[in-house]
């Protein structure tokens, strides 16, 4: 209902693309997470919703740009807005999603959650900044990839946990142990869309596969293949622009068919174990256990 309402505005073309980008579907995992790390202390909907709304809009809006930035035709199986509409559009939409977002968090007049709220913006910026300048670089580390994905993606759940922790008045060590379970939760989360871009299937993914490497984004299973062929490697030969397509299909083949994907999947399993872990402070009820099963 509130997403619906956040529509509702007198501008018809900006009322279309809000739908468009509002009402695409997806899980609505991280408003959900607001809620749960809300009900350990004082649950007061009056404050969780407007910031699991603003949280929601906030994660569309980077989507809105980042399909801006790479040029992409799909998202979560339906054509993306600079599809429809141009480059331009999305750009200055995601600009309102993220003016949006902002106002709703005043809602709160909360200052240490808008402040959160603007330091996680900086930080996914920067990640993305990041990830644009080391485009198509293979001298990148394990230890640059998780720094980098630690701003893009890490950085909004743990905004997502904190803020619901310190709206429910939680004490200052729930408050870290929620920020911890939503840092370590969110680099599992990334670890595992990079495996499926290389294992998993258009329409699980709602995006071309292979889109990683397609713009020059050396991600862990990339990293890893890199270690195991470091000469004769098809990642190598595709960041020197040559034969792009098959040397795209070639890295997919060489992960699916060795044990990268495994070490992949042991890096995920070892974050969200640490997220778990981060909740052994916080009380044993039904949100406990609701974090614990999400993180399994």
């Amino acid at each position: 209902d509130r997403l619906r309402l956040v529509c509702e505005v007198d501008f018809p073309w900006l009322s279309k693309l809000l739908e468009h980008s509002l009402k695409s579907g997806g899980k609505r995992i991280r408003p959900a997470l607001v809620l749960l790390a809300g009900k350990f202390y004082n649950y007061d909907l009056s404050y969780l919703l407007p910031v699991a709304t603003a949280i929601e809009i906030l994660h569309t809006a980077t989507l809105v740009h980042d399909d801006a930035i790479d040029n992409s035709l799909v998202r979560r199986g339906r054509p993306t807005i600079n599809k429809v509409w141009g480059e331009d559009k999305a750009i200055l939409l995601g600009d309102y999603l993220l003016a949006k977002s902002e106002e709703l968090v005043a809602d709160t007049q909360n200052l240490r959650v808008i402040k959160l709220f603007a330091q996680t913006l900086m930080a996914i910026s920067s990640g993305e900044l990041n990830q644009a300048f080391s485009a198509f670089n293979l001298e990148q580390t394990r230890q640059q990839y998780l720094q980098r994905i630690s701003g893009k993606t890490a950085s909004l759940l743990s905004l997502v946990t904190e803020s619901g922790a310190i709206l429910s008045q939680a004490p200052e060590k729930s408050v870290e142990a929620l920020k911890g379970y939503g840092y370590n939760l969110g680099i599992a989360f990334q670890v595992v869309d990079d495996i499926l871009d290389f294992i998993g299937t258009e329409e699980e993914m709602g995006k071309p596969i292979g889109s990683d490497l397609a713009q020059g984004t050396l991600t862990l299973p990339a990293i890893l293949l890199l270690e195991r062929y470091p000469e004769d490697n098809p990642v190598r030969r595709l960041f020197q622009n040559e034969d792009r397509q098959r040397n795209i299909e070639l890295a997919m083949e060489l992960v699916r068919n060795s044990s990268i994907t495994q070490e992949c999947y042991a890096v995920a399993s070892d974050y969200c174990a640490r997220a778990c872990h981060n909740l052994s402070l916080l009380p044993d009820n039904a949100s406990r256990r609701s974090l614990i099963k999400l993180a399994e």
